[in-house]
């Protein structure tokens, strides 16, 4: 079994393209229309090593960079966008793990999640918080040997279909962010339960639910980190790398609108001539290539920066998925104007990639949200 720990950074994109074009990207159509999840994408990347690409080589993973890691998941993304983001969430939980779990967690979770025999999510969205961690109320006590959760978290990527949930709850509901503690919850604590998936514009095999706590008593040693400390865990694995990753499924889109469009503008004859010779047509591939290459930049420059400095790398991610998300967008509805009617239907391609594309801008962060962190951080407040 070919193992991403051992080949190189030009290897993992090739290996991660490969598994896309033979084993994703030709039922991900077909998923997007019924809202199946990606079991076999999941497996085929664990099967490959790429589940545990963020993983140190310590822990049996491939240890790369925050750039390579954005890379790879813009494979996964020009394919399905909604693996993409299964497979982000997913890694994000075994950096957590491998960060600030307890050896007992890392042994029994990290083998079986790289491999793809355990899938992971987090769960930090509250239905009364959004995108604002302070505001949450699912509450944890200490009891005895075990924490007991009560609350209930919503709009969960991978909810229902994960095999243990990185949980955030408030230790101290008094303290804000400062009581803020993290937890692994097994799929199968009792008193955890599931909504019915969300029927969504756009990210349709991603498995969006509700999840419930009802005194769900989970281990000691599935605290991640120290009480109180959640905010600090999070910090390290989603803002410091689920956001490159993040940016990586908005710049696949963006790649994928723009290969779409170019293709449609040369095979698209009208009156015997191909639509890509009138200016107008030209125009928009033009700014399509320019914006895309500009948002692959950007990402790659915060993620040589976040790879250098870790302590930046929060910002960094903020700066690299509110550009992607929003040249994604931008790119996507410009391919769709270069296909016309056609890319108006569901049959083609270039729509998905659309809904898709809107949803990043709503994913992890609001886009309005990011700009308030980013300007926030650069006026010091």
């Amino acid at each position: 079994m070919e193992q991403v720990a051992s080949i190189t950074k030009d290897d993992i994109k090739d290996l991660v393209r490969r598994i896309a074009a033979e084993r994703i990207g030709p039922t991900a159509g077909e998923r997007d229309k019924t809202g199946a999840f990606p079991y076999e994408s999941i497996k085929a990347l664990g099967e490959s090593g790429v589940l545990g690409m963020i993983v140190s080589e310590q822990h049996g993973g491939a240890n790369v960079s925050r750039s390579d890691f954005a890379l790879a998941i813009q494979e996964i993304a020009k394919a399905c966008a909604s693996t993409a983001l299964v497979v982000v969430s997913h890694c994000v939980v075994a950096k957590a793990i491998e960060i600030a779990g307890t050896e007992a967690s890392k042994d029994k979770w990290l083998p079986r999640m790289m491999d793809g025999r355990a899938l992971g999510a987090f769960a930090v969205h509250e239905a009364d918080s959004g995108s604002n961690a302070a505001a949450i109320r699912t509450t944890v006590k200490k009891d005895g040997d075990h924490y007991i959760i009560n609350g209930s978290k919503f709009f969960i990527t991978s909810a229902g279909e994960a095999d243990i949930y990185m949980v955030m709850a408030k230790t101290y509901p008094q303290k804000d962010l400062k009581g803020m503690s993290a937890f692994l919850v097994d799929k199968e604590t009792p008193g955890l339960s599931f909504g019915c998936p969300e029927d969504k514009m756009g990210l349709r095999c991603s498995s969006s639910r509700e999840m419930g706590f009802s005194d769900c008593a989970v281990p000691r040693e599935n605290l991640l980190g120290i009480e109180d400390g959640g905010v600090s865990v999070f910090g390290k694995s989603l803002a410091g790398w689920g956001f490159f990753g993040a940016a990586g499924i908005s710049v696949g889109i963006a790649q994928a609108a723009v290969d779409l469009a170019v293709r449609h503008a040369k095979d698209r004859k009208i009156a015997g001539q191909p639509i890509g010779i009138h200016q107008a047509v030209q125009s928009l591939i033009a700014k399509m290539i320019v914006e895309t290459e500009a948002s692959e930049a950007t990402l790659a420059t915060c993620a040589a920066k976040a790879d250098a400095a870790s302590e930046k790398a929060g910002i960094n991610g903020f700066k690299a998925k509110l550009h992607a998300s929003e040249i994604a967008l931008g790119v996507a509805n410009r391919a769709i104007q270069v296909m016309g009617g056609h890319g108006y239907c569901r049959d083609y391609t270039v729509e998905r990639l659309f809904r898709d594309a809107k949803g990043l801008t709503l994913h992890f962060k609001t886009a309005e949200l990011l700009c308030q962190d980013i300007a926030k951080a650069a006026l010091g407040l």
